[in-house]
């Protein structure tokens, strides 16, 4: 059983490892997407905030790489260290959804408002435009309560003089692909139109109650292979 236990948590921490490398190279994809390192815009990139996601996978594949190796090796000192780290971020996810629960009101009210204020400046900032896509894209939505939400932006408003008037962005349509290769643009054009708009919500809760549960279960299996590593140095 405890053979078994230890390649689970090596299996584990390579899992993570590459959702820290995917995550590494969203961050970077990002980036290069909104061409942050132009010579113009190189003096501003310590305030982009896709170094926030390049942080975030580099320090969650550092920590699961530790734990890996750590699990591999039955190193005492990287799986203190990783269970330790471990500890720590359910510490803080408990912390955070607490805060969270008392104050949903406020929360959701700054979440919405943050929201309706990236859409409407959607085509003018490149940021907020690509944090939206994502949001849209991950959790496949479209707008805040539903997609006419889009008549805020100045661009996507009925009255506006260009293509994309009474429209959305291509994040939110059901499958923007053509044939699976290309990237159609303009399938969001005239979609406020339209009498009745589905999007699937997403299973952030349930998603959110996996990683955590997964997250003490590699506690428990660090904390056990840790007991069985002492037995046998004794």
């Amino acid at each position: 059983m405890d053979y078994f236990l230890k390649y689970f948590l090596i299996m584990c921490n390579l899992l993570f490892t590459v959702l820290g490398l995917l995550i590494l190279a969203l961050g970077v994809w990002g980036l290069i997407s909104k061409e942050s390192f132009a010579q113009e815009k190189i003096s501003s990139i310590g305030t982009d905030p896709m170094l926030v996601v390049l942080s975030v996978g580099f320090l969650l594949t550092a920590l699961c790489l530790s734990g890996c190796v750590g699990a591999l090796r039955e190193n005492r000192c990287l799986l203190k260290l990783f269970s330790a780290t471990v500890l720590v971020l359910i510490a803080v996810q408990v912390i955070v959804a607490i805060v969270a629960h008392t104050l949903q009101d406020q929360i959701e009210g700054n979440l919405r408002s943050g929201m309706l204020v990236a859409m409407a400046r959607y085509q003018d900032d490149l940021d907020l435009r690509f944090i939206t896509d994502e949001i849209q894209s991950n959790l496949q939505c479209c707008g805040v309560d539903n997609y006419r939400d889009w008549e805020i932006n100045i661009y996507y408003n009925c009255s506006a003089p260009g293509v994309l008037a009474c429209g959305v962005p291509a994040t939110c349509c059901v499958d923007p692909l053509e044939n699976g290769t290309v990237w159609n643009s303009q399938c969001g054009v005239g979609a406020q139109l339209l009498d009745e708009f589905t999007a699937q919500s997403g299973l952030i809760g349930i998603i959110v109650t996996v990683v955590f549960g997964v997250q003490i279960l590699i506690l428990f299996i660090t904390i056990r292979l840790l007991e069985r590593i002492n037995r046998h140095k004794v």
